[in-house]
């Protein structure tokens, strides 16, 4: 900027299918909205078929760019992870309890973490976020917008959206930070290509600790066995029994704790895709493409993913 400030902006692609409604939407939740582990907006743009928003400058763009790369996950420490999942926790809770209004993010997932100078996470992305007025807590929406392998099973099959939609996506993502990889790698084979399934089997057996990353020097193991069977708490099948982000928060927050077993995960929802007409499901026959950013609108898969109002690549980070 003039004054020497730096800045990101993010420009709306002119062949994605995030529009207007989208992006107004965007601007007008960040306006209402003001945390230290959410984006700051300082304006945007619209003129002609240009549309831009002007946010503050991450230098350590996202945390898939460090997470999922072996060069580069050593600098993500057992404290710093642990930091970021905490970061994490609190702007979500922010989100849904203490925000002007009730907001759901419905994008949860390493890509729109965005990190500061001192690797602390910020929410960002707020495009397909809804706003929830009043004392509502859930919706059924026949539109499914988000992204393969974080959404929650009654979100992607049946359009049932509440906070608990956000915890699913949440509990995906600590595992992930944990084990410092993708939630779905088919060339592990059959047991582990699925994390979600593969840490509930190795929670069954005893072997929570199996799953902690590998590259990881130094790892408190007590805080690393909470994580991940609180991940799993977060990714119940059973929509009542996740916990709040308050919760969640709390637990994390607190020198000692006592956590409730968890039950079996819900079935993940990058292997369904919601039809727009009804509320049944077919079974998406490729999972091999489960993670490659591909966002899930409708009946429809788009190549871009919402994230593609970025000009960056999502393994480059945003």
């Amino acid at each position: 900027m003039p004054n020497g400030q730096e800045v990101a902006v993010k420009k709306l692609s002119a062949y994605s299918r995030q529009g207007v409604k989208e992006f107004t939407n965007e601007v007008k939740l960040l306006l209402k909205i003001q945390h230290k582990n959410l984006v700051t907006l300082f304006g945007c743009c619209i003129e002609g078929s240009e549309k831009m928003l002007v946010y503050e400058y991450l230098p350590n763009k996202s945390l898939d760019y460090f997470l999922f790369k072996k060069d580069k996950s050593a600098v993500l420490t057992w404290p710093t992870r642990y930091r970021i999942i905490t970061g994490i926790a609190r702007g979500l809770l922010y989100l849904h309890e203490e925000a002007p209004e009730r907001i759901i993010h419905r994008d949860i997932k390493a890509s729109n973490i965005l990190l500061d100078d001192h690797l602390n996470p910020k929410i960002s992305d707020f495009g397909l976020a809804r706003l929830f007025p009043g004392e509502d807590t859930h919706l059924d929406t026949l539109k499914i917008s988000g992204t393969y392998g974080y959404m929650a099973p009654e979100y992607a099959m049946h359009g049932y959206l509440s906070v608990k939609s956000d915890v699913f996506s949440f509990g995906v993502l600590m595992l992930e930070i944990v084990s410092g990889r993708k939630n779905f790698v088919d060339h592990l084979g059959a047991e582990k290509a699925d994390l979600l399934t593969y840490t509930w089997k190795l929670f069954q057996e005893g072997k929570s600790l199996e799953l902690v990353d590998g590259g990881l020097a130094k790892c408190n193991p007590d805080e690393a066995a909470m994580c991940i069977q609180l991940g799993l708490l977060c990714c119940q099948a059973t929509v009542a029994e996740r916990p709040t982000m308050s919760y969640v928060h709390l637990i994390l927050c607190s020198e000692s704790f006592s956590l409730a077993q968890p039950g079996k995960p819900g079935v993940h929802g990058r292997r369904w895709i919601a039809t727009t007409n009804s509320s049944s499901a077919i079974t998406n026959t490729n999972p091999s493409s489960s993670y490659t950013g591909k966002t899930l609108t409708g009946s429809t898969v788009e190549d871009l993913s919402r994230n593609s109002i970025s000009l960056s690549s999502l393994d480059e980070g945003r």
